[in-house]
């Protein structure tokens, strides 16, 4: 068996030293000295004895743990047998992750990974023995410790870590790169993105990444590295991007992205080229529009002419339309510009020829109004210039009719009664920044359903979009049926008339009527002080002075399009009711001298002042020194005395409010003039009906 000198042996460890980037200067160093090995090299130190105790007689660097002393010593001082080696190492591990130690000896050899024994192999051996071990190492930094004893005969040892990178194994994804930075150059227009390090073992390289402010990072990798920057010419379009570089191993895991670095760049593209540029022509010149461009802060027209071929800029605007007085035909493109100043790339060419084919705008706000002999049609059309000018140029609002809810081949031109093209005229009137076209069409017929739209249509026939459409139903002339289980009830207010509703379904409003019967049988009828009921459609309550008359009560029903129905039908509906006698005893015919009362009620349950007067014919007016006013008590049958007033003078009225005025009924008053004397004049007999409307 072959042992290498130890000479040798410190030759061969200086050739593995600076094979591995020159991490040493020497390969051994005196055992008394101070030695100090940079991560991730293995401190080595060699021992006397077995036990590892007592100073080491030598210390030095090992980059990697491979050695073959044979039946020789180590290194000089030390027996070739019962001797020691001690490699120590701390280094950061990065994320960790899934790793392999292996080992092999003769004779003795331990592991020590954080001080935990993960390999023993202790035993005075006469063959090599070897030992694998996987095992998971947590992120960070940990220390690795390898003893190594020879006791007799020859002596060898190897010892190797490494990460296992297989991806159905490897699942822990590197530790994100730590120090990026990024400048901008303004004179290269480069973006250089710098970061340090991984200390990852089974690292395979860098991912940079750029997105634009408010997108998202792509799926696929700007670029791919192994070194610790990358150099990016951004597009010189003036806005903000950022990057961020992630780290990934050789299992194919990736670690989250560094946070965003972001640099504004140079403008100096201008905005992509105009899409959808159409155009027409007509009396004012040639229209164009065109699509938005997002960076766009205004545009350039440019046109060739047609006969010499030249090629001019003809007007820029802020806005995507442009309209060329100037010229009808030509040759016409557009470009964009930014806020920087940046011209873009010209629109794809259109072709004008001159020939008038923009039609006009189009209207809206149409409306259809059913009386019960026409339709009226309204339009509505932006006031100005524009409309005053295809006007002046033979435009004229066509109004379209179809019998049903849709265009079809049933759609007609209506004929407008009286008017032959609505102008600068009484045809259409101006309402805010709308000029209102109207139209009668009185050819319609009866109870038909009608669409209506408008078009407005040039001098040169352009039609302009139909403007939205509106459907209605044409008036009938059939009057509605008559009100059905028709009442009247008497009230101390007066008559409370309920009824069902006809069978008509476009009844609008009822009215109550009160008839007298004459003495030959017939029946004269006139519309009732009537008032809605609260809450009730079909109620009225027919106020007046209840004095025990006879009296024929009906309801008469109007349709929306203006038909009643008909009190002279045969059919017509009535029922007859006695009106309450409620008048007090003592008579309200008054003389009118020299005091006289007024009578009524309000059109709500609102009250309402007592009122009467003095005349001028009486000589006594100017002696009263006030009024009393007293109310009829139908249960004690005589007048209370309700409080006094003060006199005005003659001709006057005077007015006194009665706060405890009942609901539902007639309040009959007793008014006298108190005179100087303390005697009291004739007695006026005002009332008062409030009703109830609850």
């Amino acid at each position: 068996m072959n042992r290498t000198s130890p000479a040798r042996a410190a030759t061969a460890a200086a050739v593995v030293l600076a094979t591995t980037g020159g991490l040493l200067g020497a390969a051994a160093t005196a055992s008394s000295a101070a030695v100090t090995c940079a991560s991730p090299v293995f401190k080595r130190q060699f021992f006397a004895n077995t036990s590892f105790s007592g100073t080491p007689k030598k210390t030095d660097c090992d980059s990697k743990i491979d050695q073959n002393w044979g039946t020789g010593a180590p290194a000089s001082g030390l027996p070739s047998n019962n001797f020691g080696v001690r490699w120590s190492v701390t280094r950061d591990f990065g994320s960790g992750g899934p790793f392999t130690f292996t080992a092999s000896s003769r004779d003795g050899i331990r592991v020590y990974l954080d001080g935990v024994r993960k390999v023993d192999l202790w035993k005075n051996v006469s063959t090599t023995v070897s030992k694998t071990v996987n095992l998971t190492v947590p992120s960070g930094k940990h220390s690795l410790r390898i003893d190594f004893v020879n006791w007799t005969g020859s002596a060898n040892v190897k010892f190797a870590y490494t990460p296992r990178t297989t991806a159905s194994v490897d699942k822990v994804k590197p530790l994100t790169p730590g120090g990026a930075a990024l400048t901008y150059s303004t004179a290269t227009h480069q973006a250089k993105l710098s970061w340090t390090k991984s200390p990852e073992m089974d690292l395979a390289g860098y991912q940079v990444f750029r997105r634009l402010q408010g997108g998202s990072y792509p799926a696929k990798p700007l670029a791919t590295t192994t070194s610790t920057s990358y150099t990016d010419t951004p597009p010189k379009d003036g806005r903000l991007y950022y990057y961020e570089v992630r780290a990934y191993d050789k299992a194919g895991n990736v670690s989250s992205g560094t946070a965003d670095k972001g640099i504004t760049t140079v403008d100096l593209t201008g905005p992509a080229a105009p899409s959808g540029l159409t155009g027409g022509t007509d009396f004012d010149g040639a229209h164009l529009i065109w699509k938005p461009v997002a960076d766009a802060t205004r545009y350039e027209l440019v046109r060739k002419d047609p006969q010499s071929g030249s090629q001019s800029v003809v007007g820029s605007t802020t806005q995507t339309s442009f309209l060329d007085r100037e010229h009808m035909a030509g040759v016409y493109q557009v470009r964009g510009y930014d806020a920087a100043g940046n011209a873009g790339a010209l629109s794809a060419a259109i072709t004008l020829d001159g020939t008038d084919t923009t039609p006009p705008a189009t209207p809206h706000g149409m409306e259809a109004v059913v009386t019960a002999d026409v339709i009226f049609l309204r339009a509505r059309m932006p006031y100005g210039a524009p409309l005053s000018e295809e006007l002046g140029n033979g435009a004229r609002l066509h109004f379209y009719r179809t019998e049903g809810t849709g265009a079809d081949t049933r759609t007609v031109d209506v004929v407008c009664e009286g008017e032959t093209r609505p102008g600068l005229d009484s045809s259409h009137l101006r309402t805010g920044n709308d000029a209102v076209f109207q139209c009668t069409d009185d050819t319609v017929a009866d109870a038909v359903t009608y669409t209506y739209t408008s078009r407005m249509v040039d001098g040169e026939g352009n039609a302009s979009a139909p403007s939205e459409s509106v459907t209605v139903v044409s008036a009938d002339r059939v009057p509605p049926g008559h009100v059905r289980n028709l009442t009247a009830t008497p009230r101390a207010d007066g008559v409370l008339v309920g009824w069902d509703p006809p069978a008509d379904e476009d009844i609008a409003v009822y009215s109550a009527r009160v008839g007298t019967r004459n003495a030959d049988g017939t029946v004269t009828w006139r519309m009732g002080n009537c008032l809605t009921v609260t809450g009730d459609k079909r109620s009225l309550l027919c106020v007046d002075v209840p004095n025990g008359e006879n009296k024929l009560y009906s309801v008469i029903a109007k349709d929306r399009y203006g038909n009643w129905s008909k009190v002279t039908d045969p059919a017509f509906p009535s029922v007859a009711v006695t009106e309450l006698d409620i008048v007090p005893g003592e008579p309200a015919d008054d003389t009118g001298q020299p005091l006289w009362g007024a009578g009524g009620w309000t059109m709500s349950e609102d009250l309402r002042a007592v009122a009467w007067m003095c005349s001028t014919a009486a000589d006594l007016c100017d002696d009263i020194v006030e009024y009393q006013v007293s109310r009829w008590n139908p249960e004690t049958q005589s007048y209370d005395l309700l409080g006094t007033t003060q006199p005005l003078p003659a001709g006057e009225y005077v007015y006194f409010t009665d706060e405890s005025q009942p609901l539902g009924s007639v309040s009959y008053y007793r008014v006298v003039g108190v005179l100087a004397d303390g005697t009291v004049t004739e007695a006026a007999h005002p009332w008062l009906i409030r009703p109830d409307l609850d």
